[in-house]
């Protein structure tokens, strides 16, 4: 079960640098946006330095949505859907692995991407680890509700309209916390709290959200 697990894993990360444009997308998305914000509020450093933790976060949010409707949907378009299920591995397994890859192609560029951008936003020195750290523990949480996500909208009649509005108030909750352990790091707070509330919410996400996702899948195929 692990070895299809792994060759599931494998496949979509091939697939990801053969379709190495949206990854690429969804980068230049997120800084292009966040590049938009010292020029639309100003370059006081301040006041960039303020807003660089929700500015971060949600360009990195916005952005890591790009990829997820075609997550499942070129594998619906072309059959290949039917057979990952007639695989042997269990659809929450499918859904875990779907996961696994679009945080790799999307979340790792991201996060590496968020550093840069924090210092360009001219976010205190000491917070942006306390941000890394925060995004550590987010973005996989991103991929898990946006599988999900996409699962449950798998076929459905604009299905890339309906996507948004169902992951969005999910990951309201990351986005309050990452933010927030990023603001307390900045004025003297422990970020403690937040970070163990994120690690809390992905320890609950990494088991129930494949799961539902799964579900979700064997609904569509049916």
């Amino acid at each position: 079960m692990m070895r299809t697990f792994l060759a599931i894993l494998a496949r979509d990360l091939r697939l990801s640098v053969r379709h190495g444009a949206d990854t690429l997308a969804a980068l230049l998305f997120f800084l292009v946006t966040a590049s938009l914000f010292p020029l639309a509020i100003g370059p006081a450093p301040e006041t960039l330095g303020r807003i660089a933790p929700g500015v971060v976060w949600v360009c990195a949010l916005l952005a890591a949505l790009l990829p997820l409707d075609r997550l499942f949907g070129a594998d619906l378009e072309d059959g290949s859907l039917d057979l990952l299920l007639l695989s042997g591995l269990p659809a929450f397994g499918i859904a875990g692995a779907k996961a696994v890859a679009h945080w790799v192609a999307t979340g790792v560029p991201l996060l590496l991407a968020a550093g840069p951008v924090a210092i360009m936003l001219r976010m205190p020195e000491d917070s942006v680890p306390v941000l890394l750290l925060g995004l550590l523990l987010g973005a996989p949480l991103l991929s898990l509700f946006g599988t999900m996500g996409a699962a449950i909208v798998l076929g459905a009649r604009r299905g890339g309209v309906l996507l948004p509005l169902l992951i969005l108030p999910l990951m309201t909750p990351v986005l309050i916390f990452g933010v927030g352990a990023a603001d307390a790091a900045a004025t003297g707070l422990s970020p403690r709290p937040n970070l163990l509330l994120l690690a809390a919410m992905l320890a609950a996400a990494i088991p129930l959200c494949p799961i539902a996702a799964g579900a979700a899948l064997r609904a569509s195929a049916e």
